[in-house]
């Protein structure tokens, strides 16, 4: 719909509403004007009918209902006596004889305010003549007639309608050349308004369209004048700053949409303005959370509690804390207050220390390893030296003292080895000699360094290398040292007699290579951790729980190696029984 429609409708609507509201006043004014006027002459006809019986001799039944009838003719209204028992001794609409059978009248509205005022009035609808009536009685003062305490007065409420109706019928026609008028000069207005209006829109959609161009349209000197040449002045440096808006905002997106740290900028209203990607993966969100409420996103007390103190203008150190159910996962969460034109807003800014704790956490725990394991052999050693300057009389006994510290001696050269390798793998120090190995030759080399330790337990290794699994592409001596570390660690848990079975296959373009024993298997809770360093499972898996006397090392030294040839090294619990490690290799 056009400018120019709207406002000749907008005109001529404005024009139909106020003659109805004309009309409609008038109409009530009559009605009440009207309506006082019949009020009033009823009130004075019956109080003349009441004065005028006051002063009659005693009369019967027959003789008042006669003089109803008579003062009905003469004001044209439905007169009834009603005496004080409440029946009726006289109408003018109703015969002598059928008087009994009219209704008791005491209990009428207009009889009872009688009776207490003097004076009473209702409006009701007659059963009787079927119409709506207006009912007036007034007391008889000390009538002549003991019989007679109320004259009642009635006439239908028609003469009022007929009157609004002619008035109504007056207003319509005036109504009528009204809206004839108002349409000319609503058309006449809307279409010069249209025109200068137009010309604006014109020139503003110019405007959208990406052309600046200064306008030539000459717009007056009114109120319509100035709005155009504002327009045309105040558009093009809308125009320029709403780009250098748009490219600033751009800019700034693409910097937080970059960031590791998660960002979300709250308004002053709580409303989420900007979350970045990062953000969204922290908090898990997936839909569009911009115009949100915070609360509805960042639903962790602490984060509510930072985003809260930002926007009363406090700056909090940063709170620590793990969102969802990973309790693996740490954040820090710091929040600033930012000040606008429109109030007070807030920045929340989430980091990811998952890593950093990961790390402190392994560094202390090596740190404690490292002296544990390099305590309990130096104490074992420093007591039996203490025990051979002592002196000892048994030669038996010399000698295994010295066993024993020769034993602890080489348990930290070699607790000190795998530490220097470790380090080697994770400085990169260690390259890779890559050549064709044939699995089959790695396997024999491994089961001859474990020989004496299967045998001291009455154990035997099983191979099974399919026939499109028999070579691998890697650094024979690694993966040599990687699966020597797991058939080692197999035989150590899997009890007298049992059987290692070491397998060879493909799955897919990768090399896949297993060590399974029947031992009493890994603790579920303790799996994703067996690859780390010093990480040892429940000594209740160890045989005769006593340590089996690693350095707590060879896994993660696997682990590395393993992943130097761009492989991986997983562990799981055999539904037979057992723990079965697997390597998986590029083809």
């Amino acid at each position: 719909m056009t400018f120019r429609t709207r406002l000749f409708f907008a005109s001529l609507l404005a024009s139909a509403l106020t003659l109805f509201a004309a009309a409609a006043l008038v109409s009530w004014s009559v009605y009440r004007i009207v309506d006082e006027r019949i009020e009033r002459g009823l009130v004075n006809e019956a109080r003349l009918a009441a004065e005028t019986l006051s002063h009659r001799q005693p009369a019967t039944a027959a003789e008042l209902d006669a003089e109803a009838d008579a003062l009905g003719r003469l004001i044209a209204a439905r007169v009834t006596f009603v005496a004080r028992d409440g029946t009726v001794v006289g109408d003018s609409e109703v015969r002598t004889e059928d008087l009994a059978t009219l209704e008791n009248h005491g209990s009428r509205p207009e009889i009872v305010q009688a009776r207490a005022e003097g004076v009473g009035m209702a409006r009701r609808y007659s059963a009787t003549l079927k119409t709506e009536m207006l009912y007036v009685a007034v007391a008889v003062p000390a009538s002549a007639a003991p019989a007679l305490a109320e004259v009642r007065l009635a006439m239908p409420l028609t003469e009022i309608s007929e009157q609004l109706a002619a008035v109504r019928r007056s207003s319509l026609a005036a109504m009528a050349v009204g809206l004839a008028a108002a349409v000319f000069i609503a058309w006449g207005a809307s279409s010069l308004l249209s025109r200068r209006v137009r010309a604006i829109a014109e020139t503003a959609e110019r405007y959208a369209g990406g052309d600046l161009t200064p306008s030539k349209i000459d717009y007056g000197t009114d109120e319509i004048g100035v709005v155009g040449r504002l327009l045309d002045d105040s558009m093009r440096e809308i125009a320029n700053r709403v780009t250098q808006h748009e490219t600033d905002r751009a800019r700034l997106e693409a910097i937080l949409n970059g960031m590791n740290e998660g960002v979300l900028v709250v308004t002053p209203q709580g409303r989420l303005q900007f979350v970045n990607g990062a953000a969204r993966r922290m908090l898990k969100v997936e839909e569009t959370p911009e115009g949100h409420h915070y609360l509805e996103i960042a639903r962790h007390p602490d984060i509510a509690g930072e985003i809260n103190a930002a926007l009363h203008g406090l700056s909090g150190g940063g709170r620590e804390l793990t969102l969802g159910g990973d309790s693996t996962t740490t954040f820090i969460a710091r929040g600033a207050p930012v000040a606008s034109i429109a109030g007070r807003g807030a920045v929340l800014v989430l980091h990811d220390i998952t890593e950093l704790r990961k790390a402190d956490r392994i560094r202390r725990d090596f740190v404690a390893n490292v002296s544990h394991e390099l305590r309990t052999p130096l104490t074992a050693v420093r007591g039996y030296v203490e025990a051979l300057l002592d002196g000892v009389s048994d030669p038996s006994d010399e000698r295994r003292f010295l066993e024993t510290i020769a034993r602890h001696t080489f348990r930290m050269e070699r607790l000190v080895r795998d530490l220097l390798r470790l380090a080697r793998l994770d400085a990169g120090q260690e390259p890779l000699d890559r050549a064709e190995c044939a699995i089959d030759s790695l396997f024999h080399a491994v089961i001859a360094d474990v020989s004496s330790e299967l045998e001291a337990r009455s154990q035997r290794v099983v191979q099974r290398v399919d026939p499109d699994a028999a070579v691998v592409s890697g650094d024979p001596a690694k993966l040599h040292d990687a699966l020597r570390n797991l058939v080692h660690n197999a035989t150590s848990y899997a009890p007298e007699g049992s059987e290692i079975v070491l397998t060879s296959s493909r799955k897919d373009n990768r090399i896949v290579l297993t060590v399974a024993d029947s031992g009493p298997g890994i603790p579920e809770a303790d799996l994703p951790r067996v690859f780390e360093r010093f990480y040892r499972v429940d000594k209740a898996r160890s045989r005769n729980t006593r340590d089996p006397g690693g350095t707590g090392l060879g896994l993660a030294i696997v682990k590395h190696l393993v992943g130097l040839h761009g492989g991986a090294v997983a562990v799981a619990n055999r539904p037979e029984g057992g723990a079965i490690f697997t390597i998986e290799l590029p083809g």
